[in-house]
């Protein structure tokens, strides 16, 4: 009877459910979450939590602590690691971490946001409150080596631990062979028994070989002592008290919410099982299957957990993969314009957005993807910045160029050597044109600067040679008789002489210098309608009457002092040519979004209509380009 009471101390069933062994990878699962499966910043500080060692120690009460702010956790943490021992709050600093961390990516996101809606660059964002985070992990510093100061010290007692149980056991063996009465060889059995419970803990690796070596001496003494009964019953009824209250204790823990904490105190109840002597025979195998019950389901529960937590890093590392392709795609891109360094600075910070918001990787693979995608941002990045380099390099230099044709032009507008200052012009203009880009802010103020200068020197030439009255009255008279006949006009059978004539009345009138101002334009509007009559009564074309009228516009400035005119009109023709290529070439674009239906017919003729009639009046323009390059020559 006594034999089979006293083997229920070896409880070889508990060992399977017991330690963390029946937890597979806790330690590298449990590294990167906490026991909400909280993914942890990259830059938070980078030692996972082992708390194993912590199980069995009392811990400072945790609160709830995302109700404090960022400066509070701060100061809970510096109070939590000054005030108490190291041993006794290795939980409550590792919630303080991972609420510090929680708000402090919120509020930096937000922070940044707010930053490029008001026009700044993300390369360029600074938070504000990034010393709170050094302190934090300054303080968090200060804990760790408290905490592996603590760890080392542990290390040594448990080996001390050890060495002194081994010696309890040695004790207990010699009981065996003592000559003394039962009852202080009884005394001395507890005795020894007590100082085996307030021995300390020893090594993990250890365990099961102690303990065994210990239920081995207990039960050859207890063979030999032949322990009296009814002292045996009152030892079993207390041991099976304490048993019933650790089998409630384990399954109060099944109702715990978080996992990891149910786990840890279930480790601490099975220490104080094994520390607890056998019970009656007869309620031995009921007691353990109950405490047994309550360990499976919390065992369970803890496995799925770190199983789901597995789940979810492959597929966090499957989405963190393909970000990195896409970084790594847009990096092997040739970017030489600004605006698509902009667009695609634009899909590196979306695609950094949604890094973010990704969860932990597997542990071996973390570090690995991360450095990956940050080396790949990192890379666009330094190559943006140098392409802007050269650009601001190259700027600076057309800067200076222009300003100084802008101080040349400006210098010579007041000049009334109208030959000489108007070839001057004219090569300053060139020169303008042959430089590069400067940046957008500083181009159109420059650009004013340096046409007033010019504008400035052609209106006072202009105004100087139309100042003799004269010459003036004498122009206007002809300029009147051109009217005439342009309006008494005879026409011909051959419709080209006709052309011809009326080509050469315009050219005659384009040779008569100014009319007075007040004149002006009341004998310019009775000449173009007459003419215009006479071309419209010949019945050309629209396009090749305005052709006809532009060359015999044109033809008059075939002398130095119309260069000016020469240079605007043909600045004006381009100006006009690049937008209506980017009009055909919306125009086409477009047509590819339109399916082939009936909806669709009338505005894809529509745009057809337009198209053609844009590129007509692109050819006029060429032409008319033709013809001014013609002069200028």
């Amino acid at each position: 009877m006594e034999q089979e009471l006293l083997n229920e101390q070896n409880l070889p069933e508990e060992g399977v459910l017991n330690s963390s062994a029946a937890e597979p990878e806790t330690a590298d699962t449990a590294a990167n979450v906490d026991e909400n499966g909280a993914d942890i910043e990259a830059d938070e500080p980078e030692e996972a939590a082992d708390l194993s060692d912590f199980d069995g120690q009392k811990q400072v009460a945790t609160e709830d602590y995302s109700k404090y702010d960022r400066p509070e956790l701060l100061l809970k943490l510096n109070q939590l690691i000054n005030d108490n021992p190291v041993e006794t709050i290795v939980f409550a600093v590792e919630e303080i971490k991972s609420a510090f961390y929680k708000k402090y990516r919120n509020d930096y996101h937000i922070a940044r946001e707010k930053f490029i809606e008001q026009d700044g660059t993300p390369e360029s964002f600074k938070f504000a409150d990034e010393h709170q985070e050094v302190t934090f992990k300054e303080l968090y510093s200060q804990f760790r080596e408290k905490k592996n100061a603590y760890n080392q010290k542990l290390d040594a007692e448990k080996e001390e631990n050890l060495k002194k149980k081994l010696e309890i056991v040695e004790e207990i063996k010699k009981l065996v062979n003592t000559e003394e009465s039962i009852n202080k060889t009884f005394q001395d059995f507890r005795n020894l028994q007590q100082q085996w419970k307030e021995t300390g803990p020893v090594a993990q690796a250890a365990l099961k070989n102690l303990w065994d070596s210990y239920n081995h001496a207990v039960e050859q003494f207890y063979d030999y002592i032949k322990i009296n009964k009814e002292l045996r019953d009152l030892d079993l009824k207390e041991n099976l008290k304490a048993k019933l209250a650790l089998c409630e204790k384990a399954e109060a823990l099944v109702l715990e919410e978080s996992v990891l904490k149910a786990f840890r105190e279930l480790q601490e109840l099975h220490n104080k099982w094994r520390e607890t002597g056998p019970i009656p025979n007869d309620q031995k195998e009921e007691v353990w299957e109950r405490f047994k019950a309550a360990t499976t389901i919390i065992n369970k529960r803890h496995q799925e957990f770190f199983e789901k937590q597995k789940d979810m890093q492959v597929q966090n590392l499957a989405q963190k993969t393909a970000l990195c392709d896409r970084v790594d795609e847009i990096n092997s891109l040739t970017i030489d314009k600004p605006k698509d360094w902009d667009e695609k600075s634009a899909d590196i910070v979306k695609i950094q957005e949604m890094w973010r918001t990704i969860g932990y990787a597997p542990k071996k693979e973390n570090s690995k993807i991360y450095q990956r995608f940050k080396n790949g941002c990192d890379l666009f990045f330094a190559k943006k910045r140098e392409f802007y380099k050269e650009i601001k390099a190259s700027q600076k230099s057309n800067l200076q160029q222009k300003i100084e044709l802008c101080e040349k032009a400006e210098a010579l507008k007041d000049s009334t050597d109208w030959k000489k200052a108007t070839d001057e012009f004219v090569s300053l203009q060139k020169q303008w044109k042959e430089i590069g880009q400067v940046s957008r802010k500083q181009m159109e103020p420059l650009w004013k600067r340096f046409r007033e200068a010019c504008n400035y020197f052609f209106t006072a030439k202009s105004e100087h040679f139309s100042s003799i009255d004269g010459e003036q009255e004498a122009n206007l008279k002809l300029k009147l008789e051109l009217v005439e006949r342009a309006k008494n006009f005879e026409k011909s059978d051959d419709n080209s002489d006709n052309l011809n004539r009326l080509m050469e009345i315009q050219k005659e009138w384009q040779s008569i210098g100014h009319v007075p101002l007040s004149k002006k334009d009341a004998v310019q509007k009775a000449f173009r309608e007459a003419i215009d009559a006479q071309y419209k009564s010949l019945k050309l074309e629209a396009s090749e009457r305005e052709l006809t009228n532009y060359k015999s516009k044109i033809e008059s400035w075939n002398n130095p002092q119309s260069k000016g005119k020469i240079y605007s009109e043909r600045n004006k023709i381009v100006q006009k040519m690049r937008e209506l290529e980017n009009e055909i070439t919306l125009y086409e674009n477009n047509m590819g979004f339109f399916s082939k239906s009936a909806n669709s017919d009338a505005l894809i003729k529509d745009i057809n209509r337009k198209i053609d009639k844009a590129k007509n009046h692109l050819r006029e323009l060429q032409e008319k380009l033709r013809m001014l390059s013609e002069i200028d020559e």
